[in-house]
């Protein structure tokens, strides 16, 4: 699929990134390998989330268990995915690029805003789930459309500056950038930018948390 997007979007469409990559293929591959990491990190986890509780309905009416480490099991199998991912990706470097940068050991700190911020979503997307029974759907089109109104394919600087806003608005932008500067080229990411999307991302998930064990009352009776 990698090989697939490459040609699409740096052949056929010609993609313009405006950092050192020129028409060498192989790095553009990578450029858009980590958007595509970040991206699949939160569809995973958002898609399943619906039906988390849906497809455990023992857990909750046989059973005394914890239903909201349901989405924190999602979340850490996401991880482990991205993990073997971003291997990949590492591997990849090491070959295209003669080696790799000491700031692909920030990709950890660069992804826990998002991590929490997605642990957040899918407590709110597991409660509704129940109650709502096609919301699975939307949420299949909805990370879709944050695919194509984020940095993934394309670079920022190819969006007019009017159109620039919608795409910073999507949750995904920022970590992008910043997956991109340490695995890729080597630069310090946005410390306080990670700060800002940090304390953001604990008040969702204190927010998500919240709406489940106040709705998790009624899942028995729906279910």
């Amino acid at each position: 699929m990698l090989g697939v997007y490459t040609f699409v979007f740096s052949v056929v469409f010609q993609t313009k990134w405006n950092v050192d990559i020129g028409s060498n293929k192989p790095a553009f591959a990578l450029v858009l390998f980590v958007g595509m990491i970040v991206h699949g990190l939160l569809a995973e986890v958002l898609i399943r989330a619906p039906n988390l509780i849906l497809t455990n309905v023992n857990y909750v009416k046989k059973v005394i268990f914890p239903l909201e480490i349901l989405p924190v099991v999602s979340l850490l199998s996401a991880l482990f995915h991205t993990s073997v991912s971003v291997i990949v990706l590492l591997f990849a470097s090491i070959i295209l690029n003669d080696g790799l940068f000491w700031t692909v050991l920030l990709i950890p700190i660069v992804l826990l805003p998002l991590s929490i911020l997605i642990l957040g979503f899918a407590w709110i997307l597991a409660s509704l789930g129940v109650y709502l029974r096609d919301i699975s759907q939307v949420i299949g089109v909805l990370t879709t459309i944050l695919l194509f109104l984020a940095p993934v394919f394309f670079p920022l600087s190819a969006l007019p500056k009017e159109y620039r806003p919608v795409i910073l608005a999507n949750p995904l932008t920022f970590i992008i950038e910043q997956a991109r500067k340490v695995l890729i080229f080597g630069h310090i990411p946005n410390w306080s930018g990670l700060g800002i999307y940090l304390l953001i991302s604990l008040a969702v998930t204190w927010l998500g948390y919240f709406w489940f064990q106040k709705t998790r009352k009624g899942f028995s009776d729906v279910l």
